[in-house]
């Protein structure tokens, strides 16, 4: 709702601009997926390591 208050102002400000936002937004969030992706998946792997490098320590924690 945020976004769509923003760019209502941005409209009245300067139509130009807000026009090739609307125009150019979809092919922007098309290019960013391959780097969402890479996010998921690094975030994946540092869960995993942090999990096993603190596997030692739950098992001796819960003796």
């Amino acid at each position: 709702m945020i976004k769509f208050l923003l760019w209502c102002i941005l409209l009245v400000l300067c139509w130009p601009l807000a026009i090739a936002l609307l125009i150019f937004f979809p092919f922007l969030w098309l290019l960013s997926i391959p780097f969402r992706i890479v996010g998921i998946l690094l975030e994946g792997v540092l869960s995993f390591l942090k999990a096993l490098f603190m596997l030692p320590f739950r098992l001796l924690k819960s003796i």
